[in-house]
């Protein structure tokens, strides 16, 4: 009985937590102190705050990954939600771990911009585009996270000249085409943007960089 205890205690899932990119909700895990017996699988299951009964993840259910996609089973984007993982190995379960309290719509991380950079005399002009969720319209496009945040856009130069640090802010607001004018004909310009979110006063990454020669 020892033994099994003893088991059931290392193999038992460590660190389980909700991780978010654009409503991109998966559930990750590490194994046990037993630093993984070879045929340790997993269990998920899922719940909203507040209700007493736990939903299995079918697709999660006697798996050997580490993660577990939860984006479909965590759709109300105001919600908070709840996972746990259980291991099995060599017919014995651990007890189940369980995750933070995990609301999407104020823990989910936003992700950049996408930029498009087309050159004229002098200018330039970007047309940005917000990152899409998961989540598809009735005619099957995907969402944007403008329709779920107040998105402002950030703009930012960086004139190859100088250091590559040094990020000039040329533009902050929700216009999606943005020209930036006056700039000097042969120096090469690249530009990065991120999303900002003002109510939760919080900034994406750095989109790739867009280069330019004028």
């Amino acid at each position: 009985v020892l033994e099994n205890q003893d088991l059931q205690d290392s193999i038992k899932p460590q660190k389980v937590e909700f991780r978010s990119l654009n409503f991109n909700n998966t559930l990750h895990w590490q194994p046990g102190r037993a630093r993984e017996a070879r045929d340790t699988v997993y269990f998920v299951q899922y719940k909203v705050y507040g209700q007493s009964t736990w939903q299995d993840k079918d697709s999660c259910w006697g798996i050997q990954n580490h993660v577990c996609d939860l984006t479909n089973e965590t759709s109300d984007i105001q919600e908070p939600y709840y996972g746990r993982v259980k291991a099995a190995s060599a017919g014995v379960y651990s007890d189940w771990s369980l995750s933070c309290r995990f609301t999407p719509w104020r823990e989910t991380v936003i992700g950049p911009p996408t930029v498009t950079v087309v050159h004229s005399n002098k200018s330039i002009v970007l047309k940005l585009q917000a990152p899409h969720s998961p989540y598809r319209r009735q005619r099957g496009s995907k969402i944007p996270m403008s329709k779920y945040y107040d998105l402002l856009y950030q703009v930012f130069i960086i004139n190859n000249l100088l250091d590559e640090q040094h990020r000039v802010l040329v533009y902050e607001g929700k216009n999606k085409v943005i020209k930036i004018e006056d700039l000097r004909p042969g120096v090469s310009y690249c530009v990065v943007a991120k999303t900002y979110l003002p109510m939760l006063d919080r900034s994406s990454a750095y989109s790739s960089r867009q280069c330019t020669v004028l």
